[in-house]
C-alpha cells in the first residue's frame, strides 16, 4: 500500500467516523429531548432509561472524536439531522427503536469501510459500539412492544414512576451490564 492510499483509506475512516459521531450527537439530542418529554408526562422509569441511554451516546460521541484525532482529523460538532418534537409516549419509543436501526446499518457499513482500508482500530471502535446501540434498540422496540400489547394498562402501570438516575450515572449498557451497581469510575 503506498503512501497515498493509506492516507485516502484514512481519510475515508475519519469521514466515516464523522458521520457516525454527527449521528451520535443527534440522538443525545434527541434523547434527552425524549427524556425531559416522559419526566413531564409523568413516565419517570421510562424517562430515566431514555436519560441513561443518552448518556451512553455521549459516551459514544467522545469514543469517536478521540479516535478521530487519533488519526489526526477534527471531529464535527453538526448533528446529523432534525430533532423531532412533541410526540406522545406511543411514538417516541417505536421512533427511537428506528433510529438506534437506522445507525446499527449505518455503523456496520463504516465498520465495512475500516476494516477495507486497513484500519482496525477504528472497526473495533464500531464493533463495541454497534453492540451497545443493540441493546438500545432491544429495549425501545421492547417498551414499543409493551405499549402496542398492553395499551393503556401498561402506560398506567408506569406512570408516577421516579425518574432518578443517582449520582454516578453511567449510562445505560454499563448499568445494565452491572446489574445497576456502578462499575468502575462514573
Amino acid at each position: 500500500m503506498t503512501q497515498r492510499s493509506r492516507e485516502e483509506g484514512k481519510k475515508k475512516v475519519v469521514e466515516a467516523l464523522n458521520k457516525a459521531r454527527s449521528m451520535e450527537l443527534q440522538a443525545i439530542h434527541q434523547y434527552m429531548l425524549h427524556h425531559y418529554d416522559l419526566d413531564n408526562m409523568d413516565y419517570g422509569d421510562m424517562a430515566g432509561k431514555v436519560k441513561l441511554i443518552a448518556i451512553d451516546e455521549m459516551r459514544h460521541a467522545e469514543m469517536f472524536a478521540d479516535r478521530i484525532e487519533e488519526l489526526g482529523g477534527a471531529p464535527t460538532s453538526d448533528i446529523a439531522g432534525k430533532i423531532e418534537k412533541g410526540q406522545p409516549v406511543e411514538a417516541i419509543f417505536p421512533y427511537d427503536a428506528g433510529e438506534e436501526d437506522k445507525a446499527i446499518a449505518a455503523y456496520n457499513e463504516f465498520h465495512r469501510i475500516c476494516r477495507e482500508n486497513g484500519d482496525n482500530a477504528s472497526a473495533k471502535v464500531f464493533e463495541t459500539i454497534i453492540d451497545e446501540e443493540q441493546v438500545h434498540f432491544n429495549y425501545f422496540d421492547g417498551v414499543d412492544g409493551h405499549i402496542r400489547n398492553l395499551g393503556p394498562a401498561y402506560l398506567a402501570r408506569v406512570a408516577g414512576t421516579p425518574s432518578a438516575t443517582g449520582l454516578a450515572t453511567q449510562g445505560f449498557v454499563a448499568r445494565q451490564a452491572g446489574g445497576g451497581k456502578p462499575q468502575g469510575p462514573a
